[in-house]
Parts: C-alpha cells; sequence; structure tokens
C-alpha cells in the first residue's frame, strides 16, 4: 500500500510500480537451502526491489496477506503450515503472488492439486540456478503485461471517472455501466471526496486514493475516509479544500463530487482552509448589473479608489456569506468581460481572449482574486491615463500647428509656441518631434521658405521684402538658410521660374 505521504513525488511517481519493483519471497523450513536460492535469484537477470525469506507456511502468510508480493518460491514439506496449504489460503486474498513450488520426486504426486490452485511452476530438488533464471525471466514477462493491462485499464477506469464527473446529462444506467466495469479501479472502503485548485498533470489511483486533475478547473482527491486527515495536513495542507459527506460505492460519486464543489466554493469565499459539505440557506444579495456597469466607468478616471472600494465590499459581503460565491463568480466575470469590452483598444488580444481572471475558482480564495483584479485595474487605469495624457499631449501639438502656420511671419520660437499652448517646453520638443517626424526649428525653416518660394513665384516683391513676409528680419540670413535648402539663391531661383514659364 503506498502512503498517501508520498503521493506527490510527484504524483506518478509511485512506488510499487515500474521495472525494478518487484518483491519476491521464498519460503522454506530449512537454512542452506533457503539461502541457497536466494543467492541463486540474486544471480539471475530479474532484479527484484526486495526478497523476503520465511522458514514456515505460517510466516509466509502473514507477510503475503500484508502487503503485496510478486512472485513466491515455496517448498511443499515445513513445519506449522505445509506449502499446500499456504498456496490454498493465499487464493482468498485479493492479490495472489505468482507460485513457483519446489519438491522432491516422492511429493510429485501434489502437483495436480498444486497445479489447480494457480501454481505456475513446479520445480524437483536439488534446484538448478539455470532453471530459476529461466523460470524468474518467463514470470518477470507475465507481470510485466499484467501490469501493462492493469494499468491500461486503469487509465481508461479514471477516464470514466472523469465523464461521471463531468457529464450532467449522464444517466443511472451509464453510471451503473462504469461501476461494473470498474469498481475494481475503486476505494473498496468508505470515502469522501476532496475538492481544491490543486494543480498537477497527472491523474492516478492508488490503494487509499483517486486523483482526478482538471474537473471543471478543479481537482479532486477521492480517498479513504479513514485517510483524509493525512492527506489535508500533508499534500493538501496549504489549499483551501472542499469536503463532501462519507460514502461508499462509485454510482455516489457524482453526488459526492457535488457536496465537493459545493464546500470548495464555500472555503473559497469564506477564506477558511476547509468546509465540509453542509447545505445551508441561500444567499439572496446580488449585484445589480448597472452597478456593474458604473463601476465599469470609473476605471481610467481619478475615482479609481473608489472603485476599489466597491470591489471591496462585494468581497466583504461574500466573506461573511451574504453573497454566493457562484454569484461572485459571475459578478467578477462580468467586470472582466466589460473592462476588456470598453478598453480592448488598450489591450493586447491575448490578454482579452486568455485573460488569467476569467477563472474565479482558479484562485485560492475570494481574497486572492480581488487582490489580483485590483492590481489589474490599477495597471489599466495608469495605462489609460497615459493614453490620456499622450492625447491630449496630440492635441495641443495640433493648435501649435496651427498657430504656427498662423505666425510664422513673426518672431517666433519654440519658447513663445510651447507658452502658447501652455506646455513645458522639454516635453513639447520631445512631443513635436514624435507628433510631426522633425524638430521644431526645421518645421518653422521649411513652412517660411515655402512660403518664400510661393512669393518668388507669384509677385515682383524684392527679396528684403519677401524676407520680412515670411519672418526674417535680416535679408543675408534669409538668402544663406534660401540657398542651403534650395540649391540656389532667392534670386536665382526666381530668375529659374520665370524661364520655366517661358518656355512653356
Amino acid at each position: 500500500m503506498t502512503s498517501i505521504l508520498g503521493l506527490i513525488n510527484h504524483i506518478i511517481n509511485l512506488e510499487g510500480m515500474g521495472e525494478g519493483m518487484k518483491k519476491l519471497l521464498i519460503v522454506e523450513d530449512e537454512k542452506m537451502i533457503r539461502l541457497g536460492i536466494q543467492a541463486m535469484v540474486k544471480r539471475s537477470p530479474v532484479h527484484f526491489e526486495e526478497i523476503i525469506l520465511c522458514k514456515n507456511g505460517e510466516e509466509a502468510f502473514e507477510v503475503v496477506k500484508n502487503q503485496k508480493i510478486d512472485i513466491m518460491i515455496t517448498d511443499i514439506r515445513m513445519p506449522k503450515m505445509d506449502g499446500i496449504t499456504l498456496v490454498k489460503k493465499i487464493q482468498s486474498l485479493s492479490h495472489k503472488p505468482k507460485v513457483v513450488v519446489i519438491s522432491g520426486y516422492d511429493e510429485f504426486s501434489y502437483a495436480v492439486e498444486l497445479l489447480r490452485n494457480g501454481v505456475k511452476e513446479y520445480i524437483l530438488k536439488p534446484v538448478e540456478r539455470e532453471k530459476i533464471s529461466q523460470i524468474l525471466v518467463k514470470l518477470e514477462k507475465e507481470l510485466d503485461a499484467e501490469q501493462e493491462r492493469q494499468e491500461d485499464k486503469t487509465r481508461i477506469g479514471y477516464q470514466q471517472f472523469k465523464y461521471l464527473l463531468l457529464n450532467e446529462n449522464i444517466t443511472d444506467e451509464e453510471i451503473t455501466a462504469i461501476e461494473n466495469k470498474f469498481k475494481d479501479c475503486f476505494l473498496k472502503e468508505e470515502y469522501v471526496v476532496c475538492c481544491t485548485n490543486y494543480q498537477t498533470d497527472a491523474d492516478t489511483i492508488l490503494d487509499d486514493l483517486i486523483f482526478l486533475d482538471d474537473i471543471h478547473g478543479q481537482s479532486i482527491f477521492i480517498v479513504k475516509a479513514a485517510k483524509k486527515d493525512e492527506l489535508l495536513s500533508s499534500v493538501l495542507r496549504n489549499y483551501y479544500v472542499g469536503i463532501s459527506k462519507q460514502h461508499k460505492s462509485l454510482m455516489e460519486l457524482r453526488k459526492a463530487y457535488q457536496e465537493a464543489l459545493y464546500a470548495r466554493k464555500n472555503a473559497f469565499a469564506t477564506g477558511n482552509f476547509i468546509a465540509e459539505y453542509n447545505k445551508d440557506k441561500e444567499k439572496e444579495e446580488t449585484i445589480a448589473e448597472e452597478m456593474i456597469d458604473q463601476f465599469v466607468q470609473l476605471v481610467g478616471t481619478d475615482k479609481c479608489e473608489e472603485a476599489h472600494k466597491f470591489l471591496a465590499r462585494i468581497l466583504y459581503k461574500t466573506k461573511q456569506g451574504c453573497i454566493d460565491p457562484d454569484h461572485f463568480q459571475e459578478t467578477m466575470e462580468m467586470i472582466v468581460e466589460k473592462v476588456c469590452t470598453n478598453y480592448q483598444k488598450l489591450l493586447d488580444t491575448d490578454e482579452i481572449h486568455d485573460n488569467f481572471l476569467r477563472n474565479v475558482y482558479a484562485f485560492d480564495n475570494a481574497a486572492s482574486y480581488y487582490y489580483a483584479l485590483k492590481d489589474w485595474l490599477t495597471e489599466l487605469n495608469e495605462k489609460i491615463v497615459n493614453e490620456f495624457d499622450d492625447y491630449k499631449n496630440k492635441q495641443k501639438i495640433q493648435r501649435a500647428i496651427v498657430y504656427i502656420h498662423e505666425n510664422y511671419n513673426k518672431d517666433l520660437n519654440m519658447a513663445v509656441v510651447s507658452n502658447y499652448i501652455s506646455m513645458n517646453y522639454s516635453l513639447f520638443s520631445l512631443t513635436f518631434k514624435q507628433y510631426t517626424g522633425t524638430n521644431f526649428v526645421h518645421y518653422l525653416k521649411t513652412i517660411r521658405i515655402n512660403q518664400a518660394k510661393k512669393l518668388l513665384e507669384e509677385t515682383d516683391l524684392k527679396i528684403i521684402e519677401i524676407s520680412n513676409r515670411v519672418g526674417y528680419e535680416n535679408e543675408k540670413h534669409f538668402m544663406k538658410l534660401f540657398k542651403c535648402v534650395c540649391g540656389v539663391s532667392p534670386s536665382e531661383y526666381r530668375k529659374n521660374v520665370q524661364v520655366g514659364k517661358i518656355g512653356m
């Protein structure tokens, strides 16, 4: 029997299963023969985890009764209990080892009777090492094949148990069929179901316990009632667990699961580590959808603290038992859904579709969910505020650009424009470049030169007049800038434009 304390080694690395984990029992009253057989076994190709020696049938029966023995080699004639009686008695046990009988020539008449009682091999004395090796290799293959078949049946069994728990429309006839086929995979004594958010990636079945992962997002431990406290104090020590009443058969498993799930939700809501099933009165208080809509509108405003207080009130009433755990779940899922819908442009696609807050009962309790939701909303609020500030800054830059186009012919610089739109000088410089793709000086120069080119093309104004009209009081500075940008002086530019018109 595997201890529950050894269960999570990580729940699938089980003692008593797999190659190299077999046990052999040698039953022989003569010490030298007993030790001789042990030496032959150790030199055989088959590895045993443990070889147990007994000097009579009584000792051997106690060993086989209390632990799993894979192969037993026994003599026939022994004091207290002979080999024939031993072989007959073990037929009543749930786990029967494969038996090899050793006898003298004068005892061969017993062979037929022993073979009727499941004896696999019959060896005549003196025992030969080669014969022992051959038999052990053969029996190991049989054991491995049986174990593989049992593991396949067990694997199908817990798939059927999952089907039983997950299928709300399962019929009594289906449950009966599952029980008839897989009851040998199920616990033989009274059991309870423990439901929690414990996570691992392996289902398994032990003598004391059945573990099923991911049943509606929760994990299920079906444990012998006598082993419940051991499980709770070890594997589930720091988990919030719901526990069913005691049940007896596989037919009652679905009912037991529903009790455990109900209790788990109460443990989640109240923050108590252990909650045993107790159907109390229905909680009547609910959160109206209008209140949720109002809450969502607070996100992204300076009233974020007010939003957090709304959530805290829901948590408090849930912990006090005024709000049903499932209504808490529905409310939280609606909040997350509405927030994601409202602010989908600010959220990544994966964050919208795979938001970890959508799976409420994956959290230990309502309080841990509340803090996770609060952190997410706080982060989102900052993102919204930053986005809004960015939007306001863009609006200011747009105003600045209009102002520049209207006043390029005046004594204009970055300080004048940033003051006009009430923006910090350094922030203006950075934001202006981000918005326009160029710096303020270059932007203003481009406007002025383009306007100068237009005046050169369409008017007969003197160069100095044009210089003044586009905002340059110093004619020489204007001419230098113009040639640097256009490659020719203002006069040459006008001449080239006029020549081009004549050619047309």
